[in-house]
């Protein structure tokens, strides 16, 4: 399958299905040659892509790439430099309102009231929305149980944890029953087994309600289990686009080798190159090496071979299947989770004098 360079219910805590998405779906939101600036600074470039009904949709990128510039137009909270978005057919520009009642946002921070109960955060929020007072109960009684915060709708929301707080967030978004749900790095900051429990969480609303939604997330992992088709933001361009599965594919080499020698000779890694079925070769630090190649048993003998040969002791080894952090560095020439970004305000330009 070609990449596009250019433009469920879960069955356990590791293992997602993915809903099918019809290829006839209609478009929910359709992004074109969006740009935004702030001063001289570009943080998003000419941009485009359309998301089906009911399909998961992920933005991948470093903090810093500009997935949240994005969401932030999309969602009409801040206007768009050139381009256009439209979102479930309503032009974000010109028709914000009608846009803004089609979605549901829940941003990177918590913004839950810490002194009301959670039932009174979502409360208030169904009545911005006007939602009506009989459905409104009706819409609270069903998100607190399937949140599963039942049990603590009386308690300040201040006592939740992290988990139950984010859960909250993803209540308090569906309230008003939107076709559109944006998640700005949903479990930044979670713990394992919380970030678990929000992927299912996601998964079975998505499914029941037949949301159309759209992450933004810097985790290889949330992105490769939750996302129908995934698209790669590096500095503010859209790089790549396609499903998890083609998005790999696309890599040269079916298997990566992670191995870390003591004391590597200096051409260490153009010995490693020069080895049968290797594809590319990356220098982490400390010895540590990333082989992608198209023969991992081949490979991990000729390898091990070569270092009893030269003296170089192997101290860790594992094979694995291509992923998205290969699929990063195929298409950006680094690895996202060593990238290191300067925090830039969505609100300001950079200084006079900084670098983006």
């Amino acid at each position: 399958m070609e990449v596009n360079k250019l433009n469920g219910a879960p069955v356990s805590a590791s293992e997602f299905v993915k809903n099918e998405v019809a290829a006839d779906a209609a478009n929910a939101i359709e992004v074109a040659h969006i740009v935004k600036k702030f001063g001289d600074f570009t943080a998003v470039d000419d941009v485009s892509f359309q998301v089906k009904e009911g399909e998961i949709f992920g933005l991948l990128g470093p903090n810093g790439a500009g997935k949240s510039t994005l969401i932030r137009m999309m969602t009409t909270l801040i206007p768009i430099t050139a381009g256009s978005a439209r979102i479930a057919g309503h032009d974000v520009s010109k028709e914000p309102d009608a846009a803004r009642r089609t979605i549901g946002v829940i941003p990177q921070a918590l913004t839950s009231d810490l002194d009301l109960t959670v039932e009174e955060n979502l409360t208030i929020y169904a009545k911005l929305y006007d939602v009506p007072t009989k459905h409104r109960k009706e819409a609270i009684e069903e998100l607190l149980e399937t949140v599963d915060l039942t049990k603590w709708r009386e308690a300040q929301t201040k006592t939740l944890s992290g988990g139950m707080r984010r859960r909250l967030e993803i209540a308090r978004g569906l309230v008003h029953s939107p076709k559109i749900f944006f998640l700005d790095e949903p479990t930044t900051g979670l713990d394992p087994v919380s970030r678990v429990a929000v992927w299912e969480m996601l998964t079975n609303i998505k499914s029941k309600r037949k949301l159309t939604v759209l992450i933004t997330t810097h985790y290889m992992d949330e992105a490769d289990r939750l996302c129908n088709r995934i698209a790669i933001v590096d500095h503010g361009k859209l790089v790549a686009l396609d499903t998890p599965e083609a998005l790999k594919a696309s890599v040269p080499g079916s298997n990566v080798i992670e191995v870390q020698f003591d004391n590597p000779p200096a051409d260490w890694e153009q010995k490693l190159r020069a080895l049968l079925e290797v594809t590319s070769v990356q220098n982490e630090s400390a010895g540590m090496f990333r082989v992608l190649t198209g023969n991992g048993s081949r490979t991990t003998t000729d390898l091990v071979g070569m270092a009893v040969e030269a003296g170089v002791p192997v101290r860790t080894l594992t094979v694995q299947n291509t992923t998205l952090d290969d699929v990063f560095v195929h298409y950006t020439g680094r690895q996202l989770r060593d990238e290191l970004v300067k925090a830039y305000s969505f609100m300001m330009p950079p200084r006079p004098g900084m670098q983006p």
